[in-house]
């Protein structure tokens, strides 16, 4: 599911849950642990996917299949995962190796300095081409990742975007040739380890200190948006894009936020 390796006082978490990485209960809980765990021994992070795929987002078929309680505690880990890896102290650095779809893309956005493949990928926040709500801490992650404006636009051509625009509109920092992803992705870890910690550590907490009161301040949302994804509307939107999408390779099947 996750796969942990430290290397120089930086502590790579790589996802590899089947064949997307699709965020379900298990891998939300999962990242949330590994990042808690991981900060107080770690000096920075690096989030990375497997092989092609960072992670291609909600596991949707799933979110259908289980019901109500499923979709109601799913919401909440989804949550909590992005606000751990937005709010953890240390530097987290995301090595993009392939395409980031919604979900996908909000993890990437929730750090530091993220890095992309610079071909065979995409990503974007495609949730109201689903036809989901986003939860709050998963819009506020964009808006803070690249500001009011493009975050709208981003949200609603609900496009995925290759690596070059990505990076033109700043939702990405730099483009590696993906043999060199790793090494990048671990230089750039080094590149703000070497921070006093304390220094780092305030400067993030001021720079996303907007994001966060409005995340905890506007929470209450969150009832409704579960409500929605809850509702028989966006249940047929979910089957309809589950259906339209079902066997084609680029992108996976899963999104969701």
């Amino acid at each position: 599911m996750l796969e942990l390796r430290s290397r120089d006082d930086v502590t790579e978490i790589r996802m590899a849950h089947g064949k997307a990485s699709a965020l379900d209960l298990e891998l939300c809980d999962a990242l949330t642990r590994a990042v808690t765990d991981a900060a107080p021994r770690a000096r920075a992070l690096v989030l990375t996917g497997t092989g092609r795929i960072f992670s291609a987002g909600v596991d949707l078929p799933r979110l259908l299949r289980e019901g109500p309680e499923y979709q109601r505690r799913f919401l909440g880990a989804l949550s909590r995962a992005i606000v751990t890896l937005f709010e953890c102290e240390r530097p987290v650095v995301a090595a993009v190796n392939g395409h980031a779809i919604a979900g996908g893309c909000i993890l990437a956005a929730a750090c530091d300095w993220r890095l992309m493949v610079e071909a065979g990928a995409t990503i974007g926040v495609p949730e109201l081409a689903v036809g989901v709500p986003f939860p709050v801490a998963a819009l506020e992650v964009v808006r803070c990742a690249v500001g009011e404006a493009v975050a709208a636009r981003l949200i609603v051509s609900h496009a995925n975007l290759p690596p070059a625009a990505a990076a033109a509109c700043g939702l990405v920092h730099a483009l590696v040739p993906p043999a060199e992803l790793e090494s990048a992705a671990f230089a750039e870890a080094r590149r703000l380890a070497a921070i006093p910690s304390a220094s780092f550590a305030l400067a993030k907490r001021a720079l996303r200190a907007p994001a966060s009161e409005r995340i905890r301040a506007t929470r209450s949302l969150d009832d409704d948006v579960t409500s929605a994804w809850q509702s028989p509307e966006v249940h047929r939107a979910i089957a309809g894009y589950v259906d339209a999408t079902l066997g084609k390779s680029r992108p996976p099947r899963s999104e969701g936020s």
